[in-house]
């Protein structure tokens, strides 16, 4: 009952606030998905209504809360899970506008408007002049018309709380309540099944962006009662006949897996034996349907590969032998016979354990296989391509791997396939990964287990190996030096001392938030290059959010002030500034301001120069002097600077020390100002649990 307790208190956070509210700092995160997490803000949050489908310029904040079930208005930390700063305006808040596109290389203006796509003139001022009839900002009405259609006037008008949750509109339950009170009047009631139909939906979007693919009955109950919905089980009933909700009953592993999940159990259902021979309660969950269907999608997909793969031909075997034998290391052995006998081999360890999959692939390149090696980001697929043997040609992102050629059925074309940076994989993005991997094929998912957790909702590489379904080689490499040897105690929930001869890992103690942003920017533009040779440029700061007095936002303040001053004059941003640019949730590309123009902002990356539309800039641009947790993840630095602030609170998790620690490949600094926080934060759990259903799936498929 305690886990769902928590679960109940943070959805306050991640809910909008209500009119005349004000938003506290944006916290890192990413569980957040969505992430996930996750659509975030612009660069300097500042009311407004419509933000863009998909995802914007912070994904990852987590909130400081657990719950994802209390309603907004009820704390004054309130921010979205992927740090977006909800603000209100009338009966709809407003929230800025921006683009969310895939990474075309090269990218331009014309591909963002291809993405985006005309909208019908008509339709848009129908739209409009409803959204205005119930005191709604004006500009609402193109992402409504984006989401609903051509029909969004009729549709707003039959069913104004449609509004809610839709893609590209932030607002909260107050606002969207007040203006279906204006354009239904005395008729737009607390249990009209129109709000309670999009409640159970909004209330399960709002977990998602925490991470969730599904909650417990008992917490879906609790938030629409604090809604003030008079019927709780009616409304959950009329959301699962409609579909657009699925319920689920799920008997725990065991007694002590029913003990816990006991908040959310149904008496009387049969289960696995608790204490005293009793059945153990069977947990009722629901989801929206399409985390539900991706999970189950995600699970069919794994046991295909597994069940489906016939084994090495005979005259293959001695190569995978013989493979194994000139590996590099006995763990990059033990995963090539492993992959060589198996369908999908799941593979964890640390940073150097990441040689291990791009020598299997390497080597069965070298055997004439169509192997390849796809990272999550541009900064491990460049890593991946500077291995011999596989080069350019074999290394991918996921992204890029998804948008490229595939078979008549759908299917990639390819024999084995190892994934780097697993952790990073929304259960969604898991599943189309593994969807489209083709029977026969080899598949091995590769990852560090005690780094952050996805972007997206679900924890896909987490349950995979919670399911106990499928081969598993665990490295036995370790990371070398002092910052290997840190993240090691780290791994374990130790903040031990280290041996740092060579200043490989530096601890700064500071005691007031002005004295860390300023020891910060001290480490990177003198300390840091004067020391290592390492320029500010390659030294990254990491904190735990966007806003606060540590936070991204004024660090970044800060060291564009002593690195690069300007005015501003592109939108915020002068030539040479250092931004990150994240078209979606999860995904980060670190570049620098070269100009802009009428079509936009102009960056150089490290594939090449960038354009982001004009449209998007504000939604998806941040200076990236300073980042968090979530955007540094799965991305590497000759030098790291992580700011541990004195008020970082539950956002301060193992899972955050790891991640932030381990991006510093030469070097480390902590800006230390937590004091015995930080050394609590590392002895607790690796991250905030999400409810999800993956593990229990694929339990029962691997039992038929």
């Amino acid at each position: 009952m305690a886990e769902e307790t928590a679960r109940l208190q943070a959805l306050e956070a991640a809910e909008a606030v209500p009119a005349g509210g004000s938003a506290a700092p944006d916290a890192d995160a990413d569980a957040g998905p969505s992430a996930p997490d996750a659509v975030d803000g612009d660069p300097e949050p500042a009311p407004a209504t419509a933000t863009d489908a998909g995802g914007t310029g912070d994904d990852d904040g987590e909130s400081p809360h657990s719950d994802p079930a209390a309603p907004e208005g009820t704390d004054s930390a309130e921010v979205d899970a992927r740090g977006r700063e909800p603000s209100s305006s009338g009966p709809l808040g407003k929230e800025a506008a921006g683009a969310v596109r895939e990474r075309p290389e090269p990218r331009s203006a014309a591909a963002g408007a291809a993405v985006r796509g005309p909208l019908d003139a008509v339709a848009v001022a129908a739209a409009r002049e409803v959204l205005a009839g119930g005191g709604a900002p004006g500009e609402l009405a193109e992402p409504v018309v984006r989401a609903l259609g051509e029909g969004a006037a009729e549709l707003v008008r039959a069913d104004p709380w449609s509004v809610l949750g839709l893609p590209g509109v932030r607002v909260g339950v107050e606002q969207v309540d007040a203006f279906a009170r204006a354009v239904l009047g005395e008729a737009a009631g607390p249990g009209d099944e129109r709000r309670v139909r999009a409640l159970v939906s909004h209330v399960l979007d709002r977990a998602a962006e925490q991470g969730h693919t599904a909650l417990g009955a008992d917490t879906l109950r609790t938030a629409l009662a604090r809604y003030s919905v008079p019927d709780p089980d009616a409304g959950l009933a009329a959301a699962v006949e409609e579909g657009r909700v699925l319920a689920f009953r799920e008997a725990p592993e065991g007694a002590e897996g029913a003990a816990q999940h006991a908040g959310d159990a149904e008496g009387g259902e049969d289960g696995a034996d608790g204490e005293d021979g009793e059945p153990a309660p069977v947990r009722l969950l629901f989801g929206l349907d399409r985390y539900a269907l991706a999970e189950e999608s995600l699970a069919d997909g794994c046991v295909r590969l597994l069940r489906s793969f016939e084994g090495p031909r005979e005259d293959e075997a001695p190569g995978w032998e013989a493979a194994a034998a000139a590996a590099p290391s006995p763990s990059a052995a033990e995963l090539i016979r492993a992959a060589g006998a198996s369908g999908l081999v799941l593979h964890t360890g640390g940073e150097a354990a990441r040689a291990e999959p791009a020598a299997l692939v390497a080597a069965a390149r070298a055997a004439g296989l169509r192997a390849y090696a796809a990272a999550y980001t541009d900064s491990g697929r460049r890593r991946l391509a500077e291995v011999p043997g596989i080069g350019a040609e074999g290394a991918r992102t996921v992204v890029e791997l998804l948008a490229g050629g595939r078979a008549a059925d759908g299917s990639l074309p390819l024999d084995l396939l190892a994934v780097l940076d697993a952790p990073q994989l929304s259960v969604e993005e898991a599943a189309t990964l593994v969807e489209a991997v083709p029977d026969g094929a080899r598949l091995v998912l590769s990852g560090d287990p005690h780094t952050l957790w996805s972007a997206g909702p679900g924890r896909a590489f987490a349950d995979l190996l919670a399911s106990k379904a499928f081969p598993r080689v665990t490295s036995r490499t370790p990371d070398p030096g002092p910052i290997g040897e840190l993240t090691s105690y780290v791994a374990v929930g130790e903040l031990a001392a280290v041996e740092a001869p060579g200043k490989e890992v530096v601890v700064v103690p500071v005691r007031a938030p002005g004295e860390a942003v300023h020891r910060a920017v001290q480490l990177v533009a003198d300390s840091v290059p004067r020391a290592f040779g390492v320029p500010p440029g390659d030294t990254q700061v990491i904190t735990l959010a966007h806003g606060g007095p540590v936070g991204t936002r004024a660090l970044n303040a800060a060291l564009k002030e002593r690195l690069n001053p300007g005015p501003g004059r592109f939108g915020g941003f002068d030539p040479g500034d250092r931004v990150v640019h994240v078209p979606a949730p999860g995904r980060t590309y670190p570049a620098t301001v070269v100009g802009a123009d009428q079509e936009g902002l102009r960056l150089a990356g490290a594939d090449g120069p960038v354009l982001v539309p004009r449209a998007e800039v504000g939604a998806t641009v941040r200076h990236g002097w300073a980042v968090t947790g979530h955007q540094a993840a799965g991305i590497r630095w000759p030098a790291a600077v992580v700011v541990v602030p004195g008020d970082a609170g539950p956002l301060l998790t193992r899972g955050w020390v790891y991640t932030a620690f381990s991006r510093g490949e030469r070097h480390l600094s902590v800006v230390q100002g937590a004091e015995q926080a930080l050394a609590a934060a590392v002895a607790g759990p690796v991250a905030k649990e999400r409810t999800t259903r993956l593990a229990a799936v694929l339990r029962e498929l691997a039992a038929q």
